[in-house]
């Protein structure tokens, strides 16, 4: 399998969408818990909402691309909206297919 530029537009938007999500929570727990920050929390839910958007479309297409299966495709879907969860997706959904796209002979022992 070819490398494809989807998997570097993954990696850049499952990163933005993951700190993109925490500065969200801090700003919610700034909104709620301490009653500050109250116009700016809507700045920083919408940036989310739009790198999700992205995050959403681009890992749908890397998802059929590399022929997921649908409950991996949902999950990997799903963690941009779980704190901490795009970061973990991402280094996997990365080895794995930095995995598939090896070459052959590179998967082969040295003097087989």
């Amino acid at each position: 399998m070819k490398p494809t530029p989807l998997l570097a537009w993954y990696r850049a938007l499952a990163i933005a969408t993951g700190c993109a999500l925490l500065i969200f929570c801090g700003f919610m727990i700034a909104k709620y818990g301490f009653d500050v920050a109250q116009n700016a929390t809507m700045y920083v839910a919408m940036l989310h909402g739009y790198l999700y958007i992205g995050y959403f479309i681009v890992t749908f297409l890397l998802g059929q691309k590399l022929k997921w299966p649908l409950g991996r495709l949902i999950f990997t879907l799903a963690a941009g909206c779980i704190p901490f969860a795009s970061f973990i997706a991402e280094r996997r959904v990365v080895r794995e297919a930095a995995a598939a796209t090896a070459p052959a002979a590179a998967k082969e022992p040295v003097g087989a």
